[in-house]
């Protein structure tokens, strides 16, 4: 090394980190609310003029009147319990079931080719296909409706509790051999840690699968619930009640929706990706 290069303090190039992501000021969010209530404004206005008549759609200022008339009365609150009741009873079968038959078909090779193959042709059956059959099976009482939820939930959640235990590193699998942990520790440890971000998306599949398949079960014979409700106001053409009772499902769906996001965020802390800014 040359007297240069000794006297000479050495050059750090330095690289510019990664620049911040820039963050949305909160201000910012009522800009997510112009185009729904112009939305709105424009369906009042055309409900005002006569554009769009009452037959067809009532106005929202209709509709929200009937809203709280439903409440006062206590027939809105009552239907969303019955309907709350079968998604919770159908939801928590199926994803029992899912949840278990993934476990089975994704831990081995032999359960794979005993259920996987069934999953996979069941799942592209249609639900209005299969009311018939369960009425002929179950009656037309709360079984089948609860037994068309459980199916609905059961597709997703099996499919991405398998596809996430499927794609669990084999490395993993590997050392827990090598300090000879034990097939229960193993699925408890490593497994089921592996598989659940996909679980938990398929979670959220499941629920928002849960309301569509409860509109198709409530239409089998029903004298309570959602359903009920909106078919009844089919029968006398109050197109208020229906939009009513249809705003309660994606009200409920998004409720769900935003109750399996805060599970992530509490479940997948440990991942940096998933942790809240």
């Amino acid at each position: 090394m040359s007297v240069l290069e000794l006297g000479t303090p050495a050059r750090t190039t330095s690289r510019p980190g990664p620049r911040p992501r820039p963050r949305r000021l909160p201000g910012n969010a009522w800009r997510r609310w112009i185009s729904p209530l112009a939305l709105v404004a424009v369906w009042q206005l055309a409900s005002a003029t006569g554009l769009l008549p009452e037959r067809l759609l009532a106005a929202p200022s209709v509709i929200a009147t009937t809203a709280v008339d439903l409440v006062r009365q206590g027939t809105l609150p009552t239907a969303v319990a019955v309907s709350l009741q079968r998604v919770l009873i159908g939801f928590a079968v199926g994803a029992v079931a899912g949840v278990g038959l993934a476990l089975l078909a994704g831990l081995s090779r032999r359960g794979e080719n005993a259920i996987d193959p069934i999953m996979q042709m069941l799942r592209a059956l249609p639900f209005f296909g299969l009311i018939p059959l369960f009425i002929l099976w179950f009656g037309i009482g709360e079984a089948p409706k609860i037994l068309l939820v459980a199916l609905a939930v059961s597709f997703p959640l099996y499919l991405n509790t398998y596809s996430g235990i499927r794609g669990v590193d084999g490395k993993l699998a590997e050392v827990a051999r090598t300090i000879r942990l034990g097939r229960a520790r193993l699925i408890r440890h490593i497994v089921l840690p592996g598989a659940l971000p996909q679980t938990l998306v398929g979670l959220r599949q499941s629920l928002g699968v849960a309301w569509l398949a409860l509109i198709v079960a409530e239409q089998v014979n029903a004298n309570a619930g959602l359903g009920y409700l909106i078919n009844d106001a089919r029968e006398f053409l109050r197109t208020d009640v229906i939009v009513v009772g249809l705003l309660v499902y994606s009200a409920l769906g998004l409720l769900t929706d935003a109750l399996v996001r805060l599970i992530e965020r509490r479940a997948l802390a440990w991942r940096r990706e998933f942790i809240a800014a």
